[in-house]
């Protein structure tokens, strides 16, 4: 028999590697399993809705209600009328509605022209004109409403005030058949009367003298002579007296322009107190324009007095308003009117006729014409 040793037989043996394997596998699935749950748990809070409230400042600007004013009107509250019938309503709507009264026309042509023309004398103010136009007019038509009615107004811009009540109360007379218009006009003056200034036609603007010299040693030089007139036995203050003068100049440039440098006009009046010898006081206005070089003449043009438009004033009041030339009238802020006299314009005086020793600053004693 042979000594070689017999081969064991070895018992059953354990899969270890399976098994480290399925718990490893094991150990993974749980791992994952955990973080899967981890997720859903964190994904489910995330869906819940959070309902945040903040407290935001704001500013509201409240509107202050405003105080009534001192000066506003009192409100007055009255109880709300009845309504109208219906009846009365429906009449009312029915009816047309009233046409204004008119103003009777004239029948004659040749006195409607009359007419028309005594009007535009009126506005003129040359009063005489216009009342010789109404009577030749009234010769034609003597109960016309139209020329009574404007023979009214002539007479109360005259000042006769009684003539001119008695030709209002004519035209009230007719009534408003014969009158239209006019008629309710007449009645209007009549009710309200006239109203009159004090000194109206007792201070007046005399006759205004100008002299011109063109070579005065600096400039042009101009010299008015304005003589106030009053009637006799009328007291004045003579603090409320005052002359108002505008002076306009001629441009190459511009053409008539108003004064703007005071400082060229200086004023004195010729007596120093105020004794009214004849009715009559004098004040004297000197305007110089000075000369300009040629370069300042180039640009700005050469300036030449052209005329000045003079107002007597009392209390404020405008009495008196003379403008030279006339078209300054309606450059000016106040009314220009025509003399009483008949005057059209103010006396010039020629420095060449004048004596050698002439002193315009003195009070000027002219021959009588």
């Amino acid at each position: 028999m042979s000594n070689q040793p017999k081969p064991r037989i070895a018992g059953p043996t354990l899969p270890v590697f399976p098994i480290a394997c399925w718990a490893l596998g094991a150990m993974a699935f749980a791992q994952l399993l955990v973080v899967g749950v981890a997720l859903a748990a964190r994904f489910e809070s995330t869906r819940q809705v959070r309902i945040v409230e903040k407290e935001v400042t704001k500013l509201v600007m409240v509107p202050t209600p405003a105080k009534p004013a001192a000066t506003a009107e009192v409100v007055v509250a009255r109880a709300p009328l009845p309504d109208p019938p219906l009846a009365a309503v429906a009449a009312a709507a029915s009816l047309p509605p009233p046409s204004p009264l008119p103003t009777p026309a004239l029948s004659d042509p040749r006195a409607e022209q009359l007419l028309t023309e005594a009007r535009q004398a009126r506005v003129a103010g040359d009063m005489g004109l216009a009342i010789v136009k109404l009577e030749e007019a009234r010769g034609r038509l003597p109960e016309d409403p139209n020329i009574q009615f404007e023979l009214g107004l002539v007479h109360e811009a005259m000042g006769v005030f009684d003539t001119a009540t008695g030709y209002y109360e004519k035209v009230f007379q007719m009534g408003v058949a014969g009158a239209g218009l006019l008629y309710s006009r007449a009645a209007e003056k009549l009710r309200d009367g006239f109203e009159t200034e004090v000194l109206l036609g007792k201070l007046a603007l005399g006759h205004v003298r100008i002299l011109n010299d063109p070579h005065y040693e600096t400039g042009q030089r101009v010299v008015l002579s304005i003589p106030v007139q009053k009637a006799p036995g009328v007291e004045l203050e003579l603090k409320d007296l005052s002359i108002s003068v505008e002076f306009f100049n001629r441009s190459t440039r511009d053409g008539i322009i108003p004064l703007e440098d005071k400082s060229w006009v200086s004023e004195k009046w010729v007596s120093e107190r105020f004794e009214w010898a004849g009715g009559e006081e004098t004040l004297r206005m000197t305007y110089v324009i000075p000369k300009r070089d040629q370069a300042t003449e180039h640009l700005f043009g050469e300036r030449t007095y052209y005329g000045q438009v003079v107002s007597l004033m009392y209390n404020g009041e405008v009495l008196d308003v003379q403008a030279w030339p006339r078209d300054l009238a309606a450059r000016s802020r106040q009314k220009a009117t025509i003399a009483p006299d008949g005057r059209q314009g103010p006396e010039f005086l020629d420095k060449d006729n004048l004596p050698p020793d002439f002193d315009p600053n003195q009070a000027m004693v002219l021959p009588p014409r």
